[in-house]
């Protein structure tokens, strides 16, 4: 009875014991009983037990014993000893050598010799084959020190045996030192080959294409590092972009805050009180600089609350009688003046210390109401009324509102005048005229006609409107026409002439709401001088704001009139020139 010093299985006789090793030790997973190595073929075990378990004595007779039984009868044991060992040796040092567990006995040479140049033969194209699947790889045979180095341990020549720091250096040294053998034809190289499923690489020895293997999934966990880092380093920037987008919007949010605050301070929506609060405010400032004696500020402040509760002007800013003043000195003087147009007559408002920075459509509507109230066409439409204070005009624009006049205009102000400060311009004057009864129209200059921004066609406008008579008649003309309201981008003036000069040019005659009573009062004197007419003319490279807008009376709306322009406002339009 023989036992198999691998397994432990026990046979008859030797021909069972060969046929034993062959199937289940050859062509099936031989281990070993030391380390547990596997995968490997039986003579690459035989030669790894022999060099790395030399020292067990006991094992390294089981081993002679193998061999005895592997390589036939004690007479040509030497020889076939030899042969196994150059056959294991052949295995380990060829980089494609055959080690697939399904290559069976008959693939070995039978006649115990192998031929040095065959075996080089057969290492050398593999070599060959490994060498240009490596060129062909992106550049991990190129690069020094790359992932492709640091997964192999230093590599072997396959012809002599030489170490090398890297595949880099094994190439040339294969290049240069063997390359008679590089270029040596394989004769009847009949192993199975087994080809890389990731680049086509052909090769014999199965674990060297698993290391080959290994090697591309190291690249690919590699790669797929470097993905996670420029993905973190993506997000990382996407997050920055983010916050810089965030910290913009957060920045023009806050600007448009400031803007809109801004607005809402200067157009009096800002909720800091009306005309009571500013002129009780500005008072007491007066009389904490000195300028202001505490009993004068005792006395306005009662004259102030007596106005407000009957809803009229009190008159302390009114200056009278300029257009008859006026109307003299052009008879008399102003001999650059070739002839001249004035409107009806009409006191001058200005702003005092509860309406300044805000209240000039305020005023000048005093001034155009002062007007009417003076002429006999109105008296049916504004019988029995006198000029109102501004809280009092406020309310008026908001009775009109509620009758249903402009509610475009009433929902951008919040259907809300009384107690603010919020401006005033033409849409709210016509609003006014209108649900008095009074006819009148806008017109908008909405685009410059002249050069440098100029608008000769509302001077051509103004003059048709208070002109009936171009040639002859007396160089001053009295009017019955009423003051023109004339606004534009941050305040309003009241148009009440207009001079036509000996050099063909026009000039505008307007009371502005920012002139002082005292300025104003100059013009009343008897010897009148040319410089107090300053504050008055406007001439054409005067006027240079893109746009400007007037509002005219026309005379007195029927009833239904009245009613048919209601309408007509839910839609605000306005007639443009050009």
């Amino acid at each position: 009875m023989l036992s198999c010093d691998i397994c432990g299985e026990t046979v008859t006789s030797e021909p069972d014991m060969k046929a034993h090793l062959l199937i289940v030790h050859m062509e099936n997973e031989v281990i070993c009983p030391f380390c547990k190595l596997s995968g490997v073929n039986y003579d690459e075990m035989c030669f790894h037990i022999e060099t790395a378990h030399f020292e067990q004595n006991e094992l390294g007779r089981n081993f002679e014993r193998i061999n005895t039984i592997h390589c036939g009868t004690s007479d040509n044991r030497k020889d076939n000893t030899q042969q196994s060992k150059m056959e294991v040796n052949s295995s380990i040092h060829s980089p494609c050598a055959s080690n697939h567990p399904k290559i069976s006995a008959q693939s070995l040479p039978k006649d115990g010799t192998l031929e040095h140049k065959a075996f080089y033969s057969e290492n050398l194209t593999e070599s060959r084959k490994f060498l240009e699947s490596k060129e062909k790889q992106c550049d991990l045979s190129k690069i020094k020190g790359s992932i492709y180095d640091t997964v192999y341990s230093p590599p072997e020549c396959p012809f002599c045996g030489k170490i090398e720091d890297c595949t880099q250096d094994m190439e040339t040294h294969v290049k240069t030192n063997h390359a008679n053998l590089l270029d040596t034809p394989v004769k009847d190289c009949d192993q199975p080959l087994y080809d890389c499923p990731m680049c086509g690489l052909t090769c014999t020895n199965y674990h060297i294409l698993q290391e080959h293997v290994d090697l591309h999934l190291e690249e690919s966990s590699f790669r797929q590092g470097m993905d996670r880092a420029q993905c973190s380093r993506d997000l990382e920037l996407a997050h920055h972009l983010q916050e810089e987008e965030d910290r913009k919007r957060s920045e023009e949010s806050r600007q448009e805050r400031e803007e809109f605050q801004k607005l809402q301070r200067q157009y009096g929506l800002d909720n800091s009180g009306g005309y009571k609060q500013q002129l009780l405010r500005s008072m007491e400032r007066e009389v904490n600089s000195g300028r202001m004696h505490p009993s004068e500020f005792h006395r306005r402040k009662a004259d102030m609350m007596e106005s407000l509760a009957i809803g009229i002007d009190d008159g302390k800013t009114k200056t009278s009688g300029i257009i008859e003043a006026l109307y003299r000195y052009y008879q008399n003087a102003a001999t650059d003046v070739r002839r001249v147009w004035l409107s009806a007559a009409v006191d001058h408002f200005h702003s005092s210390f509860g309406d300044k920075g805000w209240g000039c459509g305020y005023r000048n509507f005093q001034m155009l109401l002062s007007s009417l109230l003076q002429n006999d066409t109105y008296d049916d439409c504004l019988k029995g009324m006198s000029v109102p204070c501004i809280p009092k005009i406020q309310s008026m624009i908001e009775d009109a509102w509620r009758e249903g006049f402009d509610p475009q205009g009433a929902s951008q102000l919040n259907d809300r005048l009384q107690g603010t400060k919020a401006w005033i311009g033409a849409c709210e004057i016509y609003t006014l005229l209108t649900s008095l009864r009074v006819k009148c129209r806008i017109v908008d200059f909405h685009k410059s006609t002249g050069p440098l921004g100029t608008h000769p066609r509302l001077f051509e406008w103004i003059l048709n409107y208070y002109s009936t008579e171009r040639e002859g008649g007396p160089k001053a003309v009295c009017t019955s026409k009423p003051p023109i309201y004339l606004q534009h981008q941050g305040h309003s003036r009241t148009v009440v002439g207009i001079e036509e000069r000996k050099n063909q040019t026009l000039c505008l005659l307007v009371f502005d709401p920012g002139c002082p009573s005292r300025e104003m009062q100059k013009l009343l004197k008897q010897d009148m001088e040319a410089n107090s007419l300053k504050q008055l003319r406007k001439f054409v490279g005067n006027l240079k704001h893109k746009q400007y807008q007037i509002v005219a009376v026309e005379g007195v709306l029927t009833a239904e009139e009245k009613i048919a322009r209601r309408q007509a406002s839910q839609v605000f339009t306005a007639e443009k020139i050009p």
